[in-house]
């Protein structure tokens, strides 16, 4: 008897996590389909040396960006629902912890950068004398906007419903970045007016964060801002070493293209680049699944709740394994006939892509256990395996990418994140001492992936690697999904998880749900085990 409220609440937290990660998901669908549409607008319309400088330039933001947030968008995740929200609670103050800092920094790279750009430029491009000057200056001129997006979108991700985080982050910057890079194109404006396009919609997003962060912080209703001294030591004391490890994971492809630039040139890059689009679209399964449930493990884990939320990652990594295997083996069968939307010229990476999709298999077997090792604190430790990855990543593709090109770059990425994700997956299970990859998740993603082998090799073999191949095989999972329908056993499974997606009336929602004021102030580290 004594168990069962335990068990409830259990159960509630994975009710919760499910529902929040439903959502996550679709948002993530949304903003595959739309980083699709935008990489396809991107290389259609400059073809892949054009193209190249354009990934180039994005690449540079998306490092120098996430190196300038020093960690503070995932410190605002791990703390913040740890805090009393409202007027009269402590969350308020961390918000000008993370935003002072981090802005001061982005602007004085900014001008830094703004005025280095000239001779920076020929070792990123290409042509001398051509747009990539330009290009560097506008992303670094740029740089405080990106930041101030990234770390405004990881507060309301903290403090409001995980709607709030997808209609921004998933949704309204997708969706705006391609439509103005398509004007651009059709406009017949150049490479920079199209890049601009591509960074005009964080001005938005940091509007729209402000405007969602004002009640549930307080900000209105005199909140107070000013830290106290263990605000700023506890939080930087965990943001300092996720910063280094924010930018490897950010930085994955734009690290490898901007390597790939510099020793191969920038048409390879322009193809590893559209490669990369691909590989990592699969992981917005993960992305979605993560934004919605770290909060919720941040809270669990700093009231030492480590079972429930060890049940958390498991439900939401059995989710992450039957969705992204299946998807991950199609893009390795088919890997011409998704390369050749872009253009016969990118066909070149159709063998980089295959290993990169077995790659990600890795990735996503292992499920959120970076996220797991984060919320609980241990930021040191989720520093030495992505450090580990990206010195295999940077020392592999020196040997390899200058005689290989695509494929030696590609094989670099992987060796670097296969070991990063297996170095994680141990760190998580000592960090958090509960079981975390059990047999029966392996065994559903085996049968997805199994399922999935099956009919991707039957397509093949039908119609080739090709578009047609594809589309035969994507016809038949559909047409398998639906006859696994007909299995009363199948059935019941399906039911089951429709009714975690139902609301839960308030009064049991609030049964087992942690006191916020119970733990305020708790933004310590937890104990190491």
């Amino acid at each position: 008897m004594s168990d069962r409220p335990d068990r409830a609440a259990a159960g509630g937290e994975v009710r919760r996590g499910t529902r929040n990660g439903a959502v996550g998901l679709a948002g993530a669908a949304v903003n595959g389909l739309l980083g699709f549409v935008l990489t396809l607008v991107i290389v259609r319309g400059f073809g892949p040396t054009n193209s190249g400088a354009i990934f180039t330039a994005i690449g540079v933001v998306t490092i120098v960006g996430v190196l300038c947030c020093a960690g503070a968008d995932t410190a605002l995740v791990w703390s913040l629902p740890r805090r009393r929200l409202g007027p009269r609670g402590d969350a308020a103050r961390l918000l000008p912890v993370a935003l002072v800092p981090t802005l001061l920094g982005s602007t004085v790279v900014a001008v830094a950068g703004v005025a280095l750009a000239g001779p920076l430029a020929p070792v990123l491009f290409d042509r001398p004398g051509g747009d990539g000057p330009a290009l560097l200056r506008l992303a670094f001129a740029t740089l405080p906007l990106t930041v101030a997006m990234t770390v405004l979108v990881a507060a309301v991700r903290a403090v409001r419903p995980v709607t709030a985080v997808v209609a921004v982050q998933y949704v309204l910057v997708p969706l705006a970045r391609p439509v103005l890079v398509a004007a651009a194109v059709v406009g017949g404006a150049g490479v920079v007016l199209a890049f601009g396009g591509w960074l005009f919609p964080a001005a938005l997003a940091v509007l729209a964060c402000a405007a969602m962060l004002l009640g549930p912080l307080g900000l209105t209703s005199g909140a107070v801002l000013r830290p106290e001294r263990a605000d700023w030591r506890t939080f930087w004391g965990f943001a300092l070493p996720r910063a280094a490890s924010a930018t490897i994971d950010a930085s994955s492809l734009w690290l490898s293209v901007l390597l790939t630039t510099a020793l191969a040139g920038q048409a390879d890059a322009g193809v590893l680049g559209g490669v990369g689009r691909y590989v990592l679209a699969g992981l917005l399964v993960m992305q979605g699944l993560r934004v919605a449930v770290a909060p919720q493990l941040s809270r669990l884990l700093g009231q030492d709740r480590t079972a429930e939320a060890a049940e958390v990652y498991r439900r939401t990594t059995m989710m992450i394994m039957v969705l992204s295997w299946p998807a991950y083996l199609i893009l390795g069968f088919f890997a011409p006939g998704f390369l050749s939307l872009f253009g016969p010229e990118f066909g070149a990476g159709a063998t980089a892509m295959t290993v990169l999709a077995g790659a990600m298999m890795v990735n996503s077997g292992v499920g959120i256990v970076q996220t797991m090792l984060l919320m609980s604190g241990n930021s040191g430790r989720h520093l030495m395996a992505a450090s580990t990855g990206l010195v295999l990543n940077v020392g592999l593709a020196v040997v390899l990418v200058p005689r290989h090109g695509v494929l030696g770059a590609a094989v670099a990425w992987t060796v670097g994140i296969v070991v990063e994700n297996l170095l994680a997956a141990r760190a998580a299970r000592i960090a958090i001492g509960q079981p975390l990859l059990t047999g029966a998740l392996l065994k559903a993603g085996a049968l997805a992936g199994a399922g999935t082998l099956v009919l991707a090799t039957l397509g093949a073999t039908v119609a080739g690697r090709g578009v047609a191949g594809l589309a035969l095989t994507v016809a038949l999972l559909v047409v398998g999904c639906a006859l696994l329908l007909l299995d009363r056993r199948v059935r019941r499974v399906v039911r089951a998880a429709a009714a975690t997606l139902r609301p839960t009336p308030r009064h049991r929602q609030d049964e087992g749900s942690p006191d916020r004021a119970a733990v305020a102030g708790s933004g310590g580290t937890r104990g190491m085990r």
